[in-house]
């Protein structure tokens, strides 16, 4: 089982920076492959970003695609998301979670943070 903790929300305004870290407690953080997602109110969760187990790829939804950079360091069990440009549409609880199949589907992920909320004010 792993237990992961989402830290690094807050609020910022538009065309600023947050970077997101996704602490990971458990046993071989190393094996799964990481993701990132969001939900803002009213509308479903969705893909945002994954990495494999071993940093060698990375794959961004469009909306993040040039913004968002994903990377972890699995020596400390962390996964991070470094969001630069944001914009208020990026508001949201922002949620890693691990899985053992490469995939940007959300039933394919095992475990869950409990996510971070972002808010972009314009």
């Amino acid at each position: 089982q792993v237990q992961l903790v989402e830290s690094g929300g807050g609020l910022v305004q538009a065309g600023g920076s947050l970077r997101l870290s996704c602490a990971a407690s458990g046993r071989a953080f190393a094996s799964y492959h990481m993701g990132w997602f969001r939900q803002a109110p009213g509308k479903e969760r969705e893909f945002v970003a994954r990495i494999r187990r071993g940093g060698d790829f990375t794959d961004y939804a469009d909306s993040a695609k040039g913004r968002f950079t994903i990377s972890r360091d699995n020596a400390k069990n962390t996964v991070y998301l470094q969001m630069i440009s944001l914009k208020p549409e990026d508001t949201a609880v922002y949620y890693c979670a691990a899985t053992g199949v490469p995939s940007r589907a959300s039933h394919d992920y095992l475990y869950w943070g409990q996510g971070t909320q972002v808010t972009v004010s314009s």
